[in-house]
C-alpha cells in the first residue's frame, strides 16, 4: 500500500499560479539531503528534484491558475492543485501525508501534518518538486511579462516587485484578490496590462 507526500508552492506570492506535487518514493534508495524546499538553495533543489524524479515510484504535479485563485481563494485553489497532483500520479496511493493543518478532499486517507515539509521526507520531496516546477513557470512567465523581475522573486512581495507593481501596474498573472495587487490596480485606474 503506497503512501504519497503532497505539498504546494506559491500560496503567498502576489503573482502566478499555485503548484502542488504528489510524490511516492520507494522505501529504500531515496536521495540523500531531502529537506524542506525552503531550507535549500536553488541549485540543491534542482539537483534533488532530478534525483527524486529518477527514483520515485510516481510523481504528479498539479496547478491552479491565477483565475482559480481569484475565484476560489488561495486555500481552496491550493487544495485543487493538490487534488490535481494526486490525480496525476501513475499509481493510486492508499494514503496521503499533506503539509499543513487542513486536509484537501482526496480519494484516500489523508493526514495533514503541520510543518510536514520539514519533518516528513515524503512531504519534503513533494515540496522540492512543487517549488522547482513553480520557479520554472515563473521564469517562463518573466519573459512574457518583462519589467516585473518574476524570474528573480517568483512573484513574492519583494521591494523590487512592489516597485514594479507601482510603476507598471498589475499584469494578467497578478492575483487580483490579493490586497497589494488590489491597491496597485486601483492606483492604475483599474485596468490590467
Amino acid at each position: 500500500m503506497a503512501i504519497c507526500g503532497i505539498d504546494e508552492a506559491g500560496r503567498g506570492p502576489w503573482a502566478g499560479p499555485v503548484v502542488a506535487a504528489a510524490v511516492i518514493l520507494p522505501p529504500k534508495g531515496r536521495p540523500k539531503g531531502i529537506a524542506d524546499s525552503k531550507a535549500l538553495n536553488a541549485e540543491t533543489r534542482a539537483e534533488l528534484a532530478l534525483a527524486i524524479r529518477a527514483c520515485a515510484v510516481s510523481v504528479g504535479v498539479g496547478v491552479a491558475s491565477v483565475e482559480e485563485i481569484d475565484k476560489l481563494n488561495i486555500l481552496r485553489a491550493s487544495h485543487l492543485a493538490m487534488l490535481r497532483a494526486f490525480e496525476a500520479l501513475s499509481e493510486r496511493p492508499s494514503a496521503a501525508l499533506v503539509d499543513g493543518n487542513m486536509a484537501p478532499d482526496l480519494p484516500c486517507d489523508v493526514e495533514p501534518i503541520i510543518d510536514g515539509d520539514a519533518i516528513a521526507p515524503l512531504i519534503s520531496a513533494a515540496s522540492i518538486i512543487a517549488k522547482v516546477e513553480r520557479d520554472r513557470m515563473m521564469t517562463e512567465l518573466c519573459a512574457l511579462h518583462p519589467g516585473y523581475l518574476f524570474a528573480k522573486h517568483k512573484g513574492y512581495g519583494t521591494p523590487e516587485h512592489q516597485e514594479a507593481l507601482k510603476r507598471l501596474g498589475p499584469c494578467p498573472i497578478h492575483r487580483r484578490s490579493f490586497k497589494s495587487v488590489q491597491a496597485a490596480l486601483a492606483a492604475a485606474g483599474g485596468t490590467l496590462i
